[in-house]
């Protein structure tokens, strides 16, 4: 039955105008809410920024070990580095003195990537969480690989593993590290992408990578694919910011300076203008 065009707009109907939230907000003279705590009482002093961060995505307070955990993974994929890709935007709007919210901005965004960076995270937690579920059903870690690479026309492209310009990843040994510390030890996805791991690296000496290790590492901890990817959103920035404060602090437009004759001309050659 045809529907009439009320009934099909009643979603936005019922919205418009109104802000629905289930976060919280502003009481204005009595205080501000996030998911049912008292910012300003019952968080602020109390708990540390990275647990109100993970509230205000997921809807629930962690304990504070795994908000130090996502801590160590933030500094992590933070390097003060200009060569990475997203510190160079940060170094860029530095060296031209674009404001410091804008060139960290850039450069966070320029890390929303599926080769690297956040954007990595989506594809890999997916990947686990399905290999997981087909080990269940019997498939051997062989058999999950091979499905996965001809998936990718028969080339190893497994999220979570192998690494542009670099074979291993140091950062996931620190993490393990941070991992046992605070007193985690491996769930099944990430006793799975250790079992990956050592196949691959028998076959072609590639490794887990640190985006592996972190969804592994959350996903057993309960986190859904799109709340790993909302938390780890700005993990970039404190490379950017570092690149960003860097190239500020120097004489303008002095990052990766160019002359004109630095720069290969291929067009047409010179030419006299016309006269009429």
């Amino acid at each position: 039955m045809k529907q009439n065009k009320s009934s099909r707009t009643s979603y936005w109907d019922q919205r418009r105008g109104t802000i629905h939230t289930r976060k919280g907000g502003w009481r204005i003279g009595k205080g501000v809410l996030s998911h049912g705590y008292s910012l300003l009482d019952e968080l602020v002093g109390y708990a540390s920024y990275f647990q109100v961060m993970m509230l205000n995505v997921t809807g629930k307070l962690p304990q504070l070990s795994l908000a130090q955990w996502v801590e160590a993974a933030y500094i992590c994929l933070s390097w003060p580095d200009p060569r990475i890709w997203c510190n160079q935007i940060g170094s860029l709007g530095g060296t031209v003195r674009t404001t410091p919210v804008a060139a960290v901005c850039a450069g966070t965004l320029a890390g929303d990537s599926r080769m690297y960076g956040q954007g990595t995270v989506i594809s890999a937690t997916k990947f686990i969480a399905i290999a997981l579920e087909k080990k269940r059903q019997g498939h051997t870690v062989e058999q999950i690989i091979e499905e996965q690479c001809r998936g990718s026309g028969n080339t190893l492209q497994i999220p979570g593993y192998a690494r542009p310009i670099a074979k291993g990843d140091e950062r996931v040994v620190a993490m393990e590290r941070v991992t046992e510390s605070l007193g985690y030890s491996p769930g099944p996805h990430l006793q799975l992408a250790y079992q990956i791991q050592e196949v691959l690296s028998d076959r072609c000496g590639e490794s887990m990578n640190l985006s592996g290790y972190i969804v592994s590492f959350l996903t057993d901890q309960g986190l859904s694919p799109d709340e790993i990817y909302r938390v780890g959103s700005l993990i970039v920035s404190g490379g950017v910011h570092a690149c960003y404060s860097e190239a500020a602090d120097r004489e303008p437009e002095s990052f990766l300076p160019l002359r004109c004759d630095d720069i290969e001309y291929c067009g047409v050659s010179e030419r006299a203008i016309p006269v009429d």
